[in-house]
């Protein structure tokens, strides 16, 4: 199974680095749209799940922080592993957060 402390911030910036072939420590923390579609296509190919954002969702995809939940809740409600040593049963189908990140409905895993 997928561990959920992946993936994490540095991840994604390694992810986000790639896009405009620079350094990850040169990657700044607030997320264009393009960039932001480029991430998510990127998560996808490399753990094979697609996050289903509707419009509104992927508005509220800002930061780099944004981006991690929204990934580790398409991992959660994929299936994936554990968060903080606690175990994960894989029945949640949807997570939503609070007033400070996005709403998410994660999608299935892709065959």
């Amino acid at each position: 199974m997928t561990d959920l402390a992946r993936p994490d911030r540095a991840e994604v910036l390694e992810m986000l680095a790639a896009f405009g072939q620079r350094a990850a420590e040169d990657v700044p923390d607030e997320l264009g749209s393009l960039e932001l579609t480029w991430l998510i296509a990127e998560f996808e190919q490399r753990y094979g799940i697609e996050p289903d954002l509707d419009d509104e969702a992927f508005e509220a995809v800002r930061t780099v922080d944004d981006a991690v939940e929204v990934f580790r809740a398409a991992v959660l409600a994929a299936g994936g592993g554990a968060v903080d040593g606690g175990a994960v049963d894989g029945s949640a189908t949807d997570t939503t957060a609070d007033a400070t990140g996005p709403a998410v409905t994660a999608g299935a895993a892709r065959p």
